[in-house]
C-alpha cells in the first residue's frame, strides 16, 4: 500500500494540518467547521493513540480527528449521541451506517467472551448469520447492541462510502423485515411503516422545501425594494403590493402616491440632483449593510453556507462524506444569507443555493425515518428528490427539477428515486403555488403571453446564439476559476466579508445608474422575455407604432430613438454583468449561477432579436422574409431570441441539454418554442465542449479536489490494474494474517501505518485473500476489548477464523471474524483499467483488491484511480486532496 508524508505525526501538529487543509477554518477559504483537538482520557490511552491524528488512510485522505469524547462531532461519543434524532452534522452516519452490519462488532466482541461463537455463512458480506432468535440483530429502531459500543459502522469525515455494502445492508434489512411481518399484527405495522417512509420523507421535504421557498422569496423581494423606499403606512409590503393597496388604477414608473422612496422622505422630491444622489446614497448604504451581515453570518455560523452549493452536492451524491454541509445550522444560515445575498443587488441568483437548502431539509428529515437516516446510501435517495424540489421551487419547473436531478446532480438514481423525485418536486411546486409569493396567477417565474409561430429560417440566428453563448460561457469559467485560483492561494482568501464588501460597493456604484442594472435581475429578465405592448412605456419598447384598435395583431414598425438607447444601456449591462458575476461567484456569501447567466443570454438575446425584428420591416420583400412577413404583422418576436440566449448561455456555463430545455419552456409557458431551444442548448454545448471540457460544476469540484469520477468521462488508455495498484511490484504489503498475529502486533501495525483498511491473509508467506477489514473497525474492537473483556493482553492472539484456537497457557485469544468483509471486491493483475474505472463508477468502490492466481497483490483505492486518470490526462495528480 502508498506511503504518505506524514507519518508519525504528533497530536500537536493537528493545529497545523487543520489550518491548511483547505476545507478547514483556519484556512484562507475556511470552508470547514474547526474542530478542537483535546486530550484524551486516561483509560482509552491504548485506543486513542492509533487514533488521535490519524493520517488513516489507504487514500491519502488526512483525517484529524479531535481525542475529546465530549464533543458531539467526535465519532467515538458516548452512546446516547449515535441517534440519528439529535445530530446536527450534516453526513456522516449515526450508528448503525457503515460499512460493517449494526450489531457486528458488538457480536464478535461479546461472543469471544465465551467459546460458543457461531459460523456464520461464508456467502454474507457481513459475516452475520441470521437465525430465528436474531440474537442481537437489529434494524429500523429496534434495541441495538451496539449503541454500548460509540463509532460502530460510521464513516470518518472527507471519507466515501462504500455503496455496495450499504446497499446489501438494506438488503438484508429488508429480508427481515418481511420475514417478520407474519409474527405479529405489530411487525406487519412496522413492515407497512417501512415500506411508505420513503414517500412520507419526500411528501415532507416537498413541504418543508416550498415553505422555505417562499419565506425567501417574500423576504427577498421586501428587502430589495427596501433599497429604494418604503411604505409608511405598512412597511412590511415591497413596493408592489404597497401600489395595490393604492385605489389609482395604473402609476408612473413604477411608483405610486402609497410608497415614498428614500429621498422623498428626505427632502420631500422625487426629482432632481438632490434626490437623485440621496436616493444614489440609500442604495448603496443599504446594499453594504445586507452585504455585511450576509457575509459575516455565514463567517461566525456556518462557513458551508457560502457559494452556490450545488458542486458539493454532486460530490456528496456521489457518496462522500463531507459532515455539517447538509445539517441544520447550514439551512438557517443559508437561508437567511441567501435573502440578504439578493438583496445587496450583487450579480447572483438564489437558484443554485435552493438546491442546497433543500438538500439539508432531504438530510435532515431522513433521519426521522432509521431505513434512510442510518444508511448512506439511502439517504443519498432523498437528497437527489430534495434536488429535484429545489429546481421545482426556484423556477417553478418541478418536471425540469426532476430532470436536473437526474442528469446534473445525481450519481445513483434508480426507477423509484425518480418517481419520488417526482413527486416530491410536485409537491413542492403546489405548495410554493398556495403561498404565491409573486402575487400573481403564474406559478412560473418569467410567463409569456406571445404565441406566435417561427420562421424556419430563423434556426440560422437561433444557432448563432447558441454558439454566442457557448463562447461567452467559456469565457466566464476561465475567468472564474483564475479568480477562484488566485483567491484560494493569495491573501486575498484571509479576508472574505472585505472581498465581499468591495464588490458589493463596485457593483453598487456601478449599477444604479444603468436602468437596467440597477432593477432585479428576476425583473430585468422578465422584462426582456415580454413583448412590446400598449401598456408598455420601457425604452425597448419605443417604436413608431399607432395603436388604433387594442384587439389587431401588432403591427411591425420602425424602432424609436428609446430603442436604440436601450441597447446602449443593455449592452453595458451585459458586460458589466459578466465582469462581476466573474467575482461574485465563489464568494463567501450564498450565491447561485442561474440567474445571472439567464440575464447575459436573455440580454444578448434581445439584441439580436431587435436587430431580426428591423431587418425584417426594411426588408420584408427579400426571400427569407417574404410570405410570413409581408402581411404587415409582426412577424420576428425579439422576446423568443431573449429567451433562446438565455438558454444559451445558462447551457454552455452549466453543460446541461434535456433539463434545460424542459427548464426554460416551463419557466416561460412557451412549450412550440422547444425546437428553437433544442438548437440552441446543442450549438451552446458543442461550441462549450470544443472550447473547454468542464462546465461550471465540474470545474469548481476539480479545483476543489473532491474526489468525483464523472460518469460521463470516458477513460480511454490502455494500462492495467498492475501499473495502478499500491504498493507497486517488489514493494512490501501491508498485511494482517488470519490466526497468528497478536494484539501487540496489530497495534503496531496501526501505528507504522496510515492505511483505511487491510488484507487478512492465510499467513505472511501464504498471501492467499481471506477478507478486508477497516482500520476504524480494527481501533475500536481492540479498544473495547481490552475495556470490555477479561483476559485481553498484547500478547493475546486476533483470530479471524471460525476455527478453535488450541487452548495453551496464554491469554484468552480475541475472535474478530465479525467485522471482517468475507467478500471484498477484487480484480486480477491483467484487468484493464478502463474495467476498474467503470467498476468505481457503478459501483461506487472505495476500493478493490488485486490478485495473481488467487494470491493478494495490492490494493486500488478511489484516489489512486483519479489520480491515475488525472495522470493519463497529463494533469497534476496530486490535486485529488480527500477520500
Amino acid at each position: 500500500m502508498e506511503k504518505f508524508p506524514l507519518k508519525g505525526t504528533n497530536l500537536s501538529t493537528s493545529s497545523t494540518l487543520v489550518g491548511t487543509h483547505p476545507l478547514s477554518a483556519d484556512h484562507p477559504s475556511y470552508q470547514a467547521v474547526g474542530r478542537k483537538a483535546a486530550s484524551s482520557p486516561a483509560n482509552e490511552k491504548s485506543f486513542i493513540s492509533t487514533t488521535s491524528l490519524s493520517v488513516a488512510s489507504d487514500d491519502g485522505m488526512i483525517d484529524i480527528t479531535p481525542s475529546s469524547v465530549s464533543n458531539p462531532n467526535y465519532q467515538y461519543h458516548s452512546a446516547a449521541s449515535n441517534g440519528g434524532g439529535n445530530r446536527e452534522d450534516g453526513l456522516g452516519g449515526s450508528g448503525g451506517e457503515g460499512t460493517i452490519g449494526s450489531s457486528g462488532l458488538a457480536g464478535g466482541l461479546h461472543a469471544s467472551s465465551d467459546n460458543s461463537v457461531r459460523t456464520s455463512p461464508t456467502h454474507s458480506r457481513f459475516g452475520r448469520d441470521f437465525h430465528s432468535d436474531h440474537e442481537g440483530i437489529s434494524f429500523s429502531g429496534m434495541t441495538d447492541t451496539s449503541d454500548d459500543i460509540p463509532g460502530i459502522g460510521q464513516y470518518d469525515d472527507f471519507h466515501t462510502i462504500d455503496w455496495q455494502r450499504d446497499i446489501a445492508r438494506d438488503r438484508m434489512r429488508h429480508r427481515y423485515i418481511v420475514k417478520k411481518r407474519q409474527d405479529s399484527l405489530w411487525d406487519l405495522i412496522k413492515g407497512a411503516h417501512d415500506a411508505s417512509s420513503g414517500w412520507v420523507c419526500v411528501l415532507l421535504v416537498g413541504l418543508f422545501t416550498g415553505c422555505v421557498a417562499g419565506i425567501i422569496d417574500i423576504g427577498a423581494s421586501w428587502m430589495t425594494d427596501l433599497k429604494f423606499g418604503i411604505c409608511p403606512q405598512a412597511f412590511w409590503l415591497n413596493r408592489e403590493q404597497c401600489c395595490w393597496s393604492s385605489n389609482e388604477t395604473s402609476f408612473v414608473s413604477g411608483n405610486c402616491s402609497q410608497w415614498y422612496t428614500w429621498s422623498q422622505i428626505i427632502t420631500s422630491s422625487r426629482e432632481g440632483v438632490g434626490a437623485y444622489i440621496i436616493s444614489y446614497f440609500f442604495y448603496i448604504a443599504w446594499a453594504m449593510l445586507f452585504a455585511l451581515l450576509a457575509a459575516s453570518l455565514v463567517r461566525m455560523f456556518a462557513p458551508y453556507a457560502c457559494g452556490s452549493g450545488i458542486p458539493e452536492i454532486k460530490t456528496i451524491l456521489s457518496g462522500f462524506i463531507i459532515r455539517s454541509y447538509l445539517g441544520k445550522w447550514t439551512l438557517i444560515i443559508k437561508s437567511v444569507g441567501l435573502i440578504l445575498a439578493v438583496s445587496t443587488g450583487l450579480s447572483l441568483g438564489k437558484e443554485g443555493p435552493m438546491v442546497h437548502i433543500a438538500s439539508c431539509i432531504g438530510n435532515i428529515l431522513s433521519y426521522l425515518f432509521p431505513k434512510y437516516g442510518r444508511n448512506e446510501a439511502k439517504k443519498r435517495e432523498i437528497i437527489s428528490a430534495a434536488a429535484a424540489a429545489g429546481v421545482s421551487v426556484a423556477f417553478g419547473a418541478p418536471i425540469g427539477g426532476v430532470l436536473f436531478s437526474l442528469e446534473e446532480v445525481s450519481y445513483y438514481f434508480p426507477l423509484k428515486t425518480l418517481w419520488r423525485s417526482f413527486f416530491c418536486a410536485l409537491i413542492a411546486a403546489f405548495i410554493l403555488r398556495s403561498i404565491d409569493p409573486f402575487g400573481n396567477e403564474h406559478s412560473v417565474l418569467f410567463y409569456v403571453e406571445y404565441n406566435k409561430p417561427w420562421i424556419f429560417f430563423e434556426l440560422v440566428p437561433f444557432i448563432g446564439l447558441g454558439v454566442i453563448g457557448g463562447v461567452i460561457a467559456t469565457l466566464f469559467i476561465k475567468a472564474n476559476l483564475w479568480w477562484c485560483r488566485f483567491r484560494k492561494y493569495s491573501k486575498l482568501g484571509q479576508y472574505p466579508v472585505t472581498e465581499v464588501l468591495v464588490v458589493t460597493l463596485i457593483t453598487a456604484i456601478i449599477a444604479y445608474p444603468n436602468h437596467y442594472t440597477r432593477m432585479n435581475t428576476s425583473e430585468l429578465i422578465y422584462l426582456l422575455f415580454s413583448q412590446c405592448g400598449i401598456s408598455n412605456s420601457d425604452y425597448l419598447c419605443d417604436y413608431n407604432r399607432n395603436f388604433t384598435n387594442v384587439k389587431s395583431a401588432i403591427e411591425s414598425a420602425a424602432a424609436g430613438p428609446g430603442v436604440y438607447k436601450a441597447i446602449w444601456l443593455l449592452s453595458l449591462a451585459l458586460v458589466m454583468k459578466l465582469v462581476m458575476t466573474i467575482f461574485t461567484f465563489g464568494m463567501k456569501v450564498p450565491c447561485g449561477l442561474f440567474i445571472p447567466s439567464l440575464a447575459l443570454g436573455a440580454i444578448m438575446g434581445r439584441i439580436v432579436g431587435i436587430g431580426m425584428e428591423q431587418l425584417a420591416y426594411h426588408y420584408p420583400k427579400i426571400w427569407i422574409f417574404s410570405g410570413e412577413c409581408s402581411t404587415g404583422d409582426d412577424c420576428i418576436t425579439p422576446g423568443l431570441y431573449a429567451i433562446v440566449g438565455a438558454a444559451a448561455v445558462l447551457g454552455g456555463v452549466t453543460r446541461m441539454t434535456v433539463s434545460l430545455v424542459v427548464i426554460m419552456f416551463e419557466l416561460t409557458g412557451g412549450v412550440r418554442y422547444i425546437v428553437p431551444l433544442m438548437a440552441a442548448a446543442m450549438a451552446s454545448k458543442w461550441v462549450g465542449d470544443a472550447l473547454g471540457r468542464q462546465g461550471i460544476y465540474d470545474a469548481h469540484i476539480a479545483l476543489n479536489g473532491y474526489p468525483f469520477l464523472d460518469s460521463k468521462d470516458e477513460f480511454q488508455h490502455t494500462t492495467l490494474a498492475a501499473d495502478v495498484m499500491q504498493p507497486k511490484r517488489n514493494e512490501s504489503l501491508s498485511v494482517i494474517t488470519q490466526d497468528s498475529m497478536t494484539v501487540d502486533d496489530i497495534e503496531t501495525l496501526l501505528k507504522e501505518t496510515e492505511h483505511n483498511g487491510f488484507p487478512v491473509v492465510v499467513s505472511k508467506e501464504n498471501q492467499y485473500l481471506v477478507g478486508f477489514v477497516l482500520r476504524r473497525d480494527l481501533n475500536l474492537a481492540i479498544a473495547n476489548a481490552r475495556r470490555m473483556i477479561d483476559g485481553i493482553t498484547g500478547q493475546s492472539l486476533v483470530i479471524f477464523t471460525s476455527a478453535q484456537p488450541v487452548q495453551g497457557l496464554g491469554p484468552s485469544p480475541l475472535k474478530l471474524k465479525k467485522i471482517l468483509d468475507m467478500a471484498p471486491i477484487t480484480v486480477t493483475d491483467q484487468t484493464p483499467m478502463e474495467t476498474v474505472v467503470d467498476m468505481f463508477r457503478k459501483l461506487g468502490l472505495r476500493q478493490t483488491l488485486v490478485t495473481h492466481n488467487g494470491r493478494l497483490l495490492g490494493v486500488i483505492t478511489k484516489k489512486d484511480v483519479l489520480r491515475h486518470v488525472k495522470q493519463m490526462d497529463n494533469e497534476d495528480p496530486n490535486t485529488v486532496l480527500f477520500n
